[in-house]
């Protein structure tokens, strides 16, 4: 597959990755942190954040627990927020 063809795979559950990143995004604007000072914290790899903020996949639980822990915050802060479920 060359590279121009490469499209970005349709997840499940997309509006929610979204919403997450978009949560993950305030978190971090609210912590007054880079997503690169939350991988290094995390002892993760700052593409995982931004991939995490993007949307681009779905987060282990794994890496929500290094993000918490680059947030310093319980790993449940990172799922308090608004959601429709019935959309």
């Amino acid at each position: 597959m060359r590279l121009a063809h490469f499209h970005k795979v349709k997840v499940r559950n997309q509006a929610y990755l979204i919403a997450f990143g978009n949560n993950l995004k305030k978190l971090i604007a609210v912590k007054k942190k880079t997503p690169e000072e939350v991988a290094a914290i995390g002892n993760i790899e700052t593409k995982q954040v931004y991939r995490v903020i993007n949307a681009e996949r779905s987060i282990t639980l794994s890496t929500l627990l290094a993000i918490a822990k680059g947030l310093e915050v319980h790993p449940k802060k990172l799922l308090d927020f608004d959601y429709d479920f019935e959309e």
